[in-house]
């Protein structure tokens, strides 16, 4: 906006200081929100110079993906100064965005994101546009810890005791906590830095309705937990973040730009892998071919490894268009089969359906377009205000809801939406990927109530999908089965759920805010009495979707396990030097959020691999 323009729109002139002043205040606001993701907040491109010679170098180590377990995987084993670590990314830098937690859910439906949707099914999300389920992964430096809602959870000691007793030696819980461990505890120094996870609390922006939470379930006898820790495992606790400051703190800052100046750590940013190339045993991937900035076709040569962390979608879609998978699908894709493994298989999630709650109708406080503007300086300014944080997402809880284990069978989160705040109510909305038809009844209510989002989570799903590819053209997206509520046992425990939401509803603290669920007009479920049997399971029908938990589909299981895909050293059976190292290759999804997990298995992943080249290596401790 020039002076002139300004000048323009005012009745009144300025002679010239105040003109000056509000110029200068522009140009500061510019500034700051230039200033949230400057190009060196992130690993620089080495594209260019990749373009610039005329044979490709030549990498030790190849990692495809730099999300949460690429970025980890790649700054340890970059310690080792005599390892060249190459790093090949789909996306670019993240957005502005990804660094404000306020507005986490306006990345979806973007060019930073793969916007997947699944096969249609008459058992989940018909009430969201094209009645299928929205899954968006990340596609930037961050990957999916570029977009998700920033909490960290571990997970349960059953989850991983559960993965030993599974024949997975190695990974019980006594076995991975201490690389839960390393991955958020500060090392190294200024000359010899090493990555970590910064963790922090998410200032709470909404007292009152954290207030509520916490007095609604202890008055049921859920008790608040600190930390979830083994022996804490059922409760309601303020997770913490993956933030610092009001910023987003994932692996790629913690791990990968922290430790991007070495110089055997190089990171090309657009480059989509599109083929693993074997040699003619088909034990060794010899070299990676990616097409770079959607334009040239490359190639890099693989020396020891080939690590594969693209995540649970993108990792099985690639290990199948290079002929690894099931020969009957390979087959029908006409790629020519290497190795007969069920990758693809054993796809879980944790499958959630959202309840809405109104609360404080009729009060008369009301967001206004002027607080809009107030946050957004603040933020800017300040690093103050609504957008540091998302509500009371971070407030979290974990319930077993038949009491007969101390581990959880359900997961509660929840969105808070102030009454009048229309654009956050639009962004929200638009992410979960709600149709239009229910998103005008829900928009209905917030003219005159405060809206919590409830989202109530099956941590113990039994029902698996698969993943197939839907043709041998590496742009086309695969199909995406989910097989949500295949198991009856996963909509009985969802039941519920909501029957122990209904129990808040009747609490002191719950009813001194007016809070009720909001039922929405769903054609289908109107001959059902509401809050019924019927009705319940009808509705979740309409409102059930993913937690974005995908995971499971390069399977972990001993080599004598036909499911298996990787062995318990994360290498791909039958091969000798591919490891996959992401959420892909959990037996069983934890009964928690993932991204904490998905760390983990960078971290031990990387021991594995400096144990087989240990005759070689000259790692810094």
């Amino acid at each position: 906006m020039t002076l002139p323009l300004l000048e323009a729109q005012c009745a009144a002139q300025s002679i010239g200081p105040f003109n000056s002043m509000v110029s200068a205040l522009l140009q500061a606001l510019l500034a700051a929100q230039c200033a949230i993701s400057p190009p060196e907040l992130w690993p620089p491109d080495y594209a260019n110079a990749l373009l610039g010679r005329a044979a490709p170098d030549k990498y030790d180590f190849v990692v495809v993906g730099a999300g949460s377990a690429g970025s980890v995987i790649a700054s340890r084993l970059s310690e080792n100064p005599n390892w060249k670590v190459l790093v090949l990314e789909a996306g670019g830098d993240p957005p502005q965005e990804s660094e404000v937690p306020g507005v986490l859910f306006s990345l979806e439906h973007t060019n930073v994101t793969w916007n997947y949707l699944t096969e249609h099914s008459d058992k989940a999300c018909q009430g969201f546009v094209e009645r299928r389920c929205y899954w968006p992964r990340g596609k930037m430096i961050g990957g999916s810890g570029g977009v998700n809602g920033m909490l960290y959870v571990r997970g349960h000691r059953g989850d991983y005791d559960n993965w030993a007793r599974a024949g997975n030696e190695g990974w019980s819980w006594s076995d991975v906590l201490p690389y839960f461990e390393r991955s958020v505890h500060p090392v190294g120094n200024e000359t010899q830095p090493q990555g970590y996870v910064t963790l922090s609390a998410f200032p709470v922006n909404d007292p009152d309705i954290e207030q509520m939470i916490y007095a609604g379930t202890a008055e049921l006898g859920i008790p608040r937990v600190h930390l979830f820790t083994e022996g804490s495992e059922i409760g309601y606790s303020n997770l913490p973040g993956t933030i610092r400051n009001g910023r987003r703190m994932s692996p790629s800052k913690g791990h990968l730009a922290n430790v991007a100046k070495r110089p055997n750590l190089q990171v090309i940013k657009n480059a989509q892998v599109t083929k693993l190339n074997f040699d003619e045993s088909g034990k060794n991937v010899r070299s990676v071919s990616f097409i770079l900035r959607n334009e040239r076709k490359m190639r890099v040569s693989v020396g020891r490894e080939l690590v594969l962390s693209a995540g649970a979608i993108e990792s099985p879609k690639l290990l199948m268009l290079s002929g690894v998978g099931s020969a009957a699908h390979l087959k029908k894709m006409q790629i020519p089969t290497l190795h007969d493994l069920p990758v693809g298989d054993n796809l879980n999630d944790h499958v959630q359906f959202v309840t809405f709650l109104k609360l404080n109708e009729g009060v008369a406080y009301k967001l206004t377009p002027q607080d809009g503007f107030d946050n957004t300086y603040n933020y800017l300014m300040h690093r103050r205000g609504p957008l540091i944080s998302h509500g009371v997402a971070s407030l979290t809880g974990f319930i077993n809801t038949l009491k007969n284990s101390p581990y959880p069978d359900v997961e509660f989160h929840h969105f808070i939406l102030r009454r009048g705040d229309f654009a956050g109510l639009q962004i929200f909305l638009r992410g979960l990927n709600i149709n239009d038809y229910f998103r005008a009844q829900i928009r209905s209510v917030l003219e005159n109530a405060d809206i919590l989002g409830m989202f109530n989570i099956l941590a113990t799903p039994k029902s698996t999908g698969h993943i197939r590819l839907r043709s041998a053209d590496y742009r086309d997206p695969p199909i995406l089965t989910h097989n949500y509520f295949s198991e009856p046992e996963d909509m009985a425990t969802l039941m519920r759920a909501i029957r122990f939401q209904e129990q808040l509803l009747q609490t002191a603290a719950y009813r001194a805010m007016n809070a009720s669920l909001i039922h929405p007009i769903i054609e289908e479920c109107a001959d059902f009495e509401t809050q019924s049997d019927d009705y319940w399971r009808c509705y979740i029908k309409y409102f059930s979707c993913t937690t974005y938990h995908q995971s499971g589909t390069v399977k972990m299981a001993p080599e004598t396990d036909e499911t298996s895909c990787v062995n318990p050293r994360l290498r791909l059976r039958g091969m000798d030097n591919v490891r996959v190292v992401d959420a892909s290759i959990m037996p069983r999804v934890p009964s928690a959020n993932t991204n904490a997990a998905t760390v983990m298995i960078a971290e031990k992943a990387a021991d594995l691999i400096r144990e087989d080249w240990q005759d070689e290596c000259e790692c810094m401790h």
